[in-house]
């Protein structure tokens, strides 16, 4: 006979230097290198903050459910390390012939000369996130890990090459390097 269980609970600590503040569904997180609120809304899970942690439960989950709150337990953590030491995406330019160029402007990379192309190919940046161009690496940083990794992958969306074979023509920008810390 199966069993279903009773309670999913997952519990985050809050380091002594973070400010957590529960204005439901939105979640606002505070620390030294900024301040980040997300909206979590769910209709049979509840988070409640209590004691410096922050409790998510599901009575009688289902698989969903129990699912659901330990992906809570990780946003709410990738939100308290994005506030104590932030993100950084390295990703290099990798070209075999014709010599990329990439430069930003606003809210925006321009990725030029790729694969020789006249018109220059455009990635948009994300959030609050810090772009810049070290020799042949792109670095992205900063406090939102979403925000990082979606103009890290908006880069790499940008010089993907169709119509052509993948395993020859290796030109682009990659991602070689995820981690913590600006």
């Amino acid at each position: 006979m199966l069993t279903k269980e009773i309670m999913a609970q997952k519990i985050v600590e809050i380091p002594s230097d973070i400010k957590v503040r529960l204005n439901l569904p939105s979640i606002i997180v505070k620390g030294p290198l900024g301040e980040i609120e997300r909206n979590f809304y769910f209709s049979a899970i509840s988070i409640t903050h209590r004691n410096n942690k922050i409790i998510i439960e599901a009575p009688w989950p289902d698989k969903k459910r129990s699912a659901l709150v330990g992906t809570l337990k990780s946003h709410i953590e990738n939100m308290i390390i994005g506030v104590l030491k932030g993100f950084t995406y390295k990703l290099k330019i990798v070209f075999a012939h014709f010599p990329i160029s990439v430069k930003i402007q606003d809210r925006e990379i321009i990725i030029e000369n790729f694969g020789g192309e006249r018109k220059s190919r455009i990635a948009f940046i994300r959030g609050d996130v810090k772009v810049s161009v070290d020799g042949d690496d792109l670095i992205v940083k900063g406090i939102c890990i979403e925000d990082v990794s979606q103009t890290a992958a908006n880069v790499e969306q940008g010089t993907r090459i169709k119509n052509k074979d993948p395993r020859v023509f290796l030109d682009g920008i990659y991602v070689f390097e995820k981690g913590e810390g600006m």
